[in-house]
Parts: structure tokens; C-alpha cells; sequence
């Protein structure tokens, strides 16, 4: 892991290849967090190409993961998050960002970063982020007709009535 001061020389640089000095003034970085030893920056959403492309110059070439988060019932409500390993250094930075629920939408990585593919599927099928450019946005888990995402915390609970002996006259009439 990046240290707590290696994390703000990264946030500069980042910042510098976009040529704004600080966070909140055009930054790619809008905050750095270290805690608990892992080093994450919160980034635009608009230049999350930028900041990992960046990211993989600085030898963070290894996109181990990507998941989607709902921070319901706070705005923007959802996040995605990308855990970077250097694996010369054994390195790991974690880098968030966050879409609002009206317009969840973000650029797609997967032109650049080939595991991204089927987990920004899994992002958008479980959450409804959609990612724009992607080769192939559809469902991965869902039927391709299932509505709503059911990992958002305001899905419903309970799902589909189960068919047991005891309610079967409840679920689907009483028996001929």
C-alpha cells in the first residue's frame, strides 16, 4: 500500500497532469482517504479513464476488481469502485467514484482494461450504473426482461411467493 504521503504525492501528480493545483478547482482527485493501511482516491466521475490510465503509468496494471455500491439514502447514491494492484511493488490503490441515481452513468474502462468487462456488466445488471462505451452492456446474472437491480437497497425484500404444501390454495388457487 501506498503510504499516507505517497497517496497526496499521487493525488499531485494526478492533479497536475490535469493542470489544476488543488482538489475542488477542476481536480480529477476530489478527496484521498487513508485508513486502516489502504490508500483510496475519490475521483471525478467524468475522468475516471484519465485517472487510471495515469494510474497504470505509475505501474498500477493490474485491475483486480470492480464493484458497485449504493450509499442510499445519500446523494450522488451510487459509487463504483476500482482496486489497482502494482504487481512489481505488490502494490494496491483503490480509486471511488460516485453517480447520482437520476443519470447512473460513467465511461467504461473495458476498452483499456479487459477484466473490466464482465464486472461493469455485473455493476450494471445488480445496480444500474450504465457504462457508457462498453462492448457489450446487457445482463449477467438477471434474466434479460427482469426489471430493477437488486443489490440497490431500496429493492424490495421478499421476492416471488415460494409454492409450499401449506399456501398452495393462497399462491395459485385452491386444488382441482
Amino acid at each position: 500500500m501506498p503510504d499516507a504521503t505517497e497517496l497526496e504525492l499521487i493525488a499531485q501528480q494526478l492533479r497536475a497532469a490535469e493542470g489544476s493545483a488543488e482538489a475542488g478547482s477542476g481536480s480529477p482527485v476530489l478527496e484521498t482517504v487513508f485508513f486502516r493501511g489502504r490508500a483510496t482516491l475519490v475521483i471525478e466521475p467524468e475522468r475516471v479513464g484519465a485517472v487510471l490510465a495515469l494510474l497504470r503509468e505509475r505501474g498500477y496494471g493490474f485491475l483486480a476488481s470492480l464493484h458497485g455500491v449504493d450509499y442510499y439514502p445519500h446523494e450522488p447514491r451510487l459509487g463504483v469502485i476500482y482496486e489497482l494492484l502494482d504487481m512489481e511493488k505488490v502494490d494496491r490503490i483503490t480509486v471511488k467514484l460516485r453517480v447520482g441515481s437520476a443519470s447512473p452513468e460513467v465511461e467504461s474502462v473495458a476498452p483499456d482494461w479487459p477484466t473490466a468487462d464482465h464486472q461493469e456488466r455485473e455493476v450494471y445488471d445488480m445496480f444500474g450504473v450504465v457504462f457508457r462505451g462498453h462492448p457489450n452492456l446487457r445482463r449477467i446474472l438477471m434474466p434479460e426482461d427482469y426489471e430493477g437491480h437488486p443489490l440497490r437497497r431500496d429493492f424490495p425484500l421478499g421476492g416471488e411467493p415460494v409454492l409450499f404444501t401449506y399456501n398452495e390454495s393462497e399462491t395459485h388457487g385452491s386444488p382441482p
